[in-house]
């Protein structure tokens, strides 16, 4: 993505723009630390001030914006301890609903994983970043959305955003799309075979290479960027 990719329709126009000005977080064109001006933003989006304004309340409810007093809003610095927070809660959920999922899915909720999977597997041969984070987004929805329990799906819904952004993180390294693939798989199968322990292993597994490889991707930052995250 660049950021002429980011100027949006008449149509919805706030809603567009808390998409684009979420997908450009996530997708690193604007980093942690940097502020977020109105008056560019309203350039680039082509959109009134007051709906940029607007977009960003809706991206600081999210977590990705913060909005600093006297020097208003910036994308939040990530340090590495918030981030293993994060994923640390991601597996105790993520384990549970892979574990409900197994119990519950039904033939057609296998197929609507297999899809997912398959769009993901598409992305990685295409080295498309975006693809990769919205197909791993569908199949994890469809884990929650099949598990039934709406806390643990409420919960990871308003962890999403954060997710997605670590997620990009993640698999900017090498290979670590294809071996996200094979984690994917090996949940996929524990699903089909109603394996519910198979299934919350392997969701952990999953998250455990995740936490494994930012951990990775953030020690190898420039320095700049390395030293803020510890910050």
């Amino acid at each position: 993505m660049r950021p002429s990719d980011l100027r949006v329709s008449p149509k919805t126009v706030q809603q567009q723009a808390v998409e684009k000005l979420r997908s450009a977080i996530i997708a690193g064109i604007f980093k942690p630390g940097d502020r977020l001006v109105e008056v560019d933003l309203c350039g680039m989006l082509g959109v009134s001030r007051p709906s940029v304004r607007e977009a960003l309340r809706s991206l600081e409810a999210e977590r990705l914006v913060s909005i600093i007093p006297n020097r208003g809003p910036q994308v939040p610095i990530l340090t590495l301890e918030h981030a293993g927070e994060i994923y640390q809660v991601r597996a105790l959920l993520e384990g549970e609903a892979a574990a409900l999922c197994a119990r519950n899915a039904t033939p057609a909720d296998v197929k609507a994983m297999t899809a997912a999977l398959a769009a993901f597997a598409k992305a990685v041969r295409a080295d498309d970043a975006e693809g990769r984070i919205a197909a791993t987004a569908d199949f994890y929805r469809e884990i929650t959305r099949v598990c039934g329990n709406r806390i643990i799906e409420e919960t990871l819904q308003g962890l999403l955003a954060r997710i997605n952004f670590l997620r990009a993180r993640s698999m900017s390294l090498p290979d670590r799309g294809k071996q996200s693939h094979a984690e994917m798989k090996a949940i996929l199968d524990a699903v089909e075979k109603a394996d519910p322990e198979a299934a919350r292993a392997a969701a952990v597994r999953h998250v455990e290479e995740a936490h494994r490889a930012a951990r990775l991707a953030f020690e190898a930052a420039p320095e700049p960027a390395k030293a803020a995250a510890r910050a």
